[in-house]
């Protein structure tokens, strides 16, 4: 291996590891507000590259068929609870109403759109808005009743709609790969490393998340409050802090992430149905390394694991997910030595 195999397996590794870095930060922010260590986060950014991508073909996308139905559930979810509680039917049916307003407005502007072949950055935006919409509902099904059970509880939960996803993206979208154009066509050459213009929109695009993350957490209400739903969830409670929109919030950001991270990706690699399990992953070992607790950490944690794929694919391809997976035991060992435990842990 000479300087510029080096140069251009680092540079590969770092792209990667800017988009497992996105994935490690929804990670530690889901676990940190609602204890959800949450599995599906990868699916998030295979139904966004892959909503792209029919959206390409001038189709409707599986996932405006499936946010529907979604909504539909958490509508009748919503309805029953409301009408059991307070036994009044308008302020039932205005709750229900409230649940199915943005996802019909998103599917309805979704399907006048699909035929229409908009420019590429109008189906980017579409393709977002349909995924994002996907994270409150996927919280008030699966786990807003859930909320105050164990963490290892929610895990199994967590596994549950992982697998539901999958096998629902398989049903939409089926077998066949997709991979997305390039958003910007730009080739630059930097000595021995050839610098894209896709590699710079996704190094802009974490760094922008990263900083509006940061303004939104320090500088806003609602970011105050996630924080304050992090750190004493009964705390929060007891100052009026209503868990059930921290949850919403906190999985509409999740999903926004990955489906952002699913358009940074798409044009790299060609995306399966189940390709975002081993993408989430990744950004799983990332926020494991960081304690589920660190966001600059899942950041650094990120990039290197980046990094240590790259470099490993170029050494032994055939190990390289192996290679990667395995950095989180010597993590967990040490974390394990360095700190009790409780029965709750």
């Amino acid at each position: 291996m000479d300087f510029s195999i080096a140069s251009i397996l680092l540079l590969d590794g770092l792209t990667n590891g800017a988009v497992y870095a996105l994935l490690g930060l929804a990670t530690v922010l889901v676990f940190t507000v609602t204890r959800v260590i949450f599995i599906p986060q990868g699916e998030f950014v295979a139904y966004g590259a892959l909503t792209l991508a029919i959206f390409q073909t001038g189709r409707v996308p599986g996932t405006v068929w499936l946010l529907l139905l979604l909504a539909a559930m958490a509508a009748w979810m919503e309805f029953w609870g409301r009408w059991q509680h307070h036994r009044q039917a308008v302020r039932a049916f205005k709750a229900a109403a409230r649940t199915l307003a943005l996802p019909v407005l998103v599917s309805a502007v979704s399907i006048w759109a699909a035929p229409r072949q908009f420019p590429l950055a109008v189906q980017a935006a579409l393709s977002v808005a349909i995924v994002t919409v996907y994270g409150p509902l996927v919280y008030r099904v699966a786990y807003q009743s859930l909320e105050s059970a164990t963490p290892l509880v929610l895990l199994i939960v967590s596994v549950g709609v992982h697998f539901a996803m999958t096998g629902l993206g398989l049903v939409f979208f089926g077998a066949e790969g997709f991979r997305n154009p390039n958003f910007w066509d730009l080739r630059l050459n930097i000595g021995p490393v050839m610098l894209s213009g896709q590699t710079i929109i996704t190094a802009l695009a974490t760094l922008a998340l990263i900083v509006l993350l940061w303004l939104y957490f320090e500088r806003s209400l609602r970011g105050k409050a996630l924080r304050a739903t992090a750190v004493n969830r009964t705390g929060a409670r007891l100052m009026g802090i209503s868990s059930h929109a921290s949850g919403q919030l906190t999985f509409t950001m999740a999903a926004f992430i990955g489906a952002l991270s699913g358009l940074l990706i798409g044009p790299t690699t060609t995306v399966f149905y189940d390709s975002g399990f081993l993408i989430g992953l990744k950004g799983f070992v990332a926020a494991v390394a960081a304690g589920l607790s660190s966001y600059p950490g899942a950041l650094v944690a990120a990039l290197f694991v980046g990094v240590i794929e790259a470099f490993g694919s170029f050494w032994a391809s055939a190990f390289k997910e192996v290679i990667v997976f395995t950095l989180i035991l010597p993590v967990l060992l040490f974390r394990s030595l360095r700190s009790g435990h409780s029965d709750e842990e």
